[in-house]
């Protein structure tokens, strides 16, 4: 049994976790989206999620950062409890940067606008510093030229990728990704991939929500199987992308393998 630190809270043998999900439930009216999810995401460790449509994936990463409130459970960032009613939301979310399926860019603002505005409210960065905060995540996602030009004027992968720089003008401690590629043409997932390989590479704690295999196979430290709102599998990707141990899981690759 794990025991608990009766001072924070949190079980002592996750306190070094990063992300760390007790026992999550989620209700939307009668439907249980999430049915007692048990999830932790160690410091620098990068843990892709996948499964099939409406298994609760999403679900999952939106409540990490609140975006959706848990019916039930606990979630602690760097030990910090999100859960807890009085937990300051803004500052949990200046810390767990988003990135969703859609770029949620301002069209009339241009890229570096974009990038800077969260950075003046939020952050209360004056004009100079957010400007170059900005322009230094636009050349880490190989933008740096684009910062002039709106949104309608990209492609659906530069603008994933500003979407990126955004959340990373924040100063995140971690990404949350919830499928960025999956409203991408196929030949523009690359650079976004690209993108996230490096950040992982840099030693970003990162949270993905992906159909992406190869990236999860390459990148992942640790893969977790959702569906039907439980946790079905998860391990080491190499090991469960070639050798599932659950039919539910088996069935599930051979569709996407």
């Amino acid at each position: 049994m794990t025991t608990t630190d009766a001072t924070q809270g949190a079980p002592a043998a996750r306190d070094a976790a990063a992300i760390d999900v007790q026992d999550l439930h989620k209700h939307f009216g009668e439907n249980e989206v999430l049915k007692g999810i048990d999830v932790q995401v160690a410091r620098g460790e990068v843990v892709c999620v996948i499964g099939p449509s409406g298994s609760g994936k999403s679900t999952l990463l939106r409540c990490v950062n609140l975006l959706e409130v848990p019916t039930i459970g606990r979630i602690f960032v760097e030990g910090v409890e999100v859960t807890d009613p009085d937990v300051d939301i803004d500052a949990l979310r200046s810390r767990t940067g988003m990135v969703f399926q859609q770029f949620n860019l301002f069209p009339h603002m241009t890229v570096l606008q974009n990038l800077c505005i969260s950075q003046r409210k939020v952050r209360k960065r004056g004009k100079e510093e957010s400007v170059e905060v900005a322009r230094r995540n636009l050349a880490k996602v190989g933008l740096a030229e684009k910062e002039s030009a709106y949104p309608a004027h990209l492609s659906g992968g530069q603008q994933q990728r500003v979407a990126i720089a955004r959340a990373l003008s924040m100063d995140p401690d971690m990404m949350l990704f919830d499928e960025p590629t999956s409203a991408l043409d196929p030949e523009l997932v690359g650079d976004v991939l690209a993108v996230m390989k490096d950040l992982a590479a840099e030693g970003m704690t990162m949270m993905v929500v992906t159909h992406e295999m190869g990236f999860a196979r390459e990148v992942g430290d640790k893969l977790v199987f959702m569906d039907d709102g439980v946790v079905v599998e998860e391990g080491l990707p190499s090991v469960v992308l070639s050798d599932p141990q659950h039919e539910r899981t088996r069935a599930f690759l051979s569709k996407v393998l």
